[in-house]
């Protein structure tokens, strides 16, 4: 029998194969997984069976009988908590439901981003965004960050020197509340400068919303979308942080116009319905109440993590405790770089993710790792601390001392 060489037949450039899985490691502080005590199995049964009773039959036709935009309720849902979050005028007609936010990501540079053209973006950002701008061949400059979120100051320079060289970006790309990496909170004044230098510059502002909903310290701030009387923001936003991440679920909010075209691009037969008409009847009823359990839990996780870290690490780990979310940004001493030490690391059973995957300037970020702690139990959490610490001091003597106190 004659054996095909498929790898001959393959269309260039073909990306490398994906590695077989082997399940999560022990100790996985990587992704943005959700906590899995927070699944709310039941009354999401509960939703299953009403919607599939009520509107079970529409399933027989692509799309239900809510057009390729996703599913009506869905989009009613999204479009009412943006009002009564920031105000504004969202319409269902301007939600597109997505597979994930990443889908959004991805046909918004699909319609906007060609080779050679200039995107902005926080010098620490989402990595999937940065390497789909590299792939797009576009032109990413980074704009420097503090305790507050994206230094203004910063872009307005940026933005005068392109406007100098006749150069016009194509969008701000932006997540404002609960950053990520970083975590950092945009607070209302600088948020008001971004949207005035967008209308000045004429660059729109791409806003990453994805972890709003997670906040639990302090007031949060409106959407830039809220805030935008100029129709210069396109939002998109996740049920991935907020109920399940399996699900698949986000939306895009744009103009009417963008929304249409982005239909156009997207050419598929639609999201799934069914955990569109689900979500939307689950959160109609228990929204609030779902969103404070899952914040209460990632608090109380949050909090071991920190403590493990200062028992295990001390001073050689340094971080801004984030007013909520599901991640933590953390910077070790000089020298080290955190690339080398993911491999030692998934050995001991413990994944992380190296800093300069989630920046602009990769060599700039290599102190640094992001921690999700939303996965892992708050036991696992605390052990895995103390292993990640230990493999830090075997591969770089930081920190001064490996993990030895006994809990």
């Amino acid at each position: 029998m004659t054996m095909i060489d498929f790898a001959s037949l393959y269309a260039a450039p073909t990306p490398a194969p994906t590695p077989s899985w082997a399940g999560f490691p022990r100790y996985n502080f990587v992704g943005g997984h959700n906590d899995p005590q927070a699944i709310p199995v039941d009354e999401l049964a509960a939703a299953a069976s009403r919607v599939i009773h009520e509107r079970g039959r529409t399933l027989a036709t692509y799309h239900s009988d809510s057009g390729p935009l996703g599913d009506l309720s869905l989009r009613r849902f999204v479009a009412d908590r943006l009002r009564s979050r920031s105000g504004g005028s969202v319409t269902p007609d301007e939600v597109l439901i997505t597979a994930g936010s990443w889908q959004g990501i991805q046909l918004i540079a699909e319609l906007l981003v060609a080779p050679g053209d200039t995107v902005l973006v926080e010098q620490h950002s989402f990595q999937h965004v940065i390497n789909l701008l590299r792939g797009r061949q576009a032109e990413i400059i980074g704009i420097p960050m503090d305790n507050g979120g994206m230094r203004i100051d910063a872009l307005a320079t940026v933005l005068e020197d392109l406007r100098r060289r006749g150069v016009s970006a194509k969008f701000v790309y932006t997540i404002p509340t609960l950053q990520n990496p970083t975590t950092t909170v945009l607070e209302l004044p600088r948020r008001r400068e971004l949207l005035a230098l967008s209308a000045a510059h004429g660059v729109p502002v791409f806003e990453d919303e994805c972890y709003a909903d997670l906040i639990w310290e302090g007031e949060r701030p409106p959407a830039l979308l809220g805030l935008d009387e100029e129709r210069k923001v396109l939002h998109i936003g996740s049920f991935s942080k907020c109920l399940a991440p399996a699900l698949r679920l986000g939306y895009l909010v744009a103009p009417s116009e963008v929304v249409q075209r982005l239909v156009t691009l997207k050419g598929d037969a639609g999201i799934g319905v069914l955990e569109q008409m689900v979500t939307a009847e689950y959160f109609s009823r228990h929204y609030q109440t779902h969103v404070d359990r899952l914040r209460n839990g990632l608090r109380l996780k949050l909090q071991v993590l920190v403590s493990a870290l200062n028992e295990h690490f001390g001073t050689s780990a340094e971080f801004q405790v984030p007013r909520g979310g599901m991640f933590l940004w953390v910077r070790l001493p000089e020298g080290v770089d955190t690339r080398t030490l993911v491999a030692p690391a998934g050995e001991a059973g413990v994944a992380f993710d190296d800093g300069p995957s989630w920046s602009v300037d990769g060599d700039g970020a290599r102190r640094y790792l992001r921690l999700c702690f939303a996965l892992p139990n708050e036991s696992d959490i605390y052990d895995g601390i103390a292993r990640l610490a230990e493999v830090f001091h075997r591969e770089t003597g930081i920190p001064p001392r490996s993990a030895n106190i006994e809990r």
